[in-house]
């Protein structure tokens, strides 16, 4: 039950403070609750899914998911997926 707790106030906490750093590469989108719920899941089940509920390319998607193998890329990819960021795939960027 602690554990459930405390990744549902690591969720909060992150989404409450992705729009503070939505200026980085690419093309932010608007934080909704629908980016917010992909967010929550690029981070609680797997990096890509929240690209997914975006409607992100392909390739971005894939990338996500493919990075999703190291633990640390999945507070990246929800933060990427709070703001609904657009491109930043290839072009040195993820």
């Amino acid at each position: 039950m602690k554990k459930l707790l405390s990744t549902i106030l690591l969720g909060v906490m992150l989404s409450l403070s992705a729009p503070v750093f939505a200026g980085t590469h690419g093309v932010d989108g608007h934080v909704s609750a629908r980016s917010i719920g992909a967010g929550l899941l690029s981070l609680l089940i797997w990096p890509g899914l929240g690209q997914i509920v975006n409607d992100q390319h392909e390739d971005k998607v894939v990338t996500h998911a493919l990075l999703g193998l190291t633990g640390i890329f999945r507070f990246w990819s929800c933060y990427d997926a709070v703001i609904d960021r657009d491109g930043g795939v290839w072009k040195n960027r993820i």
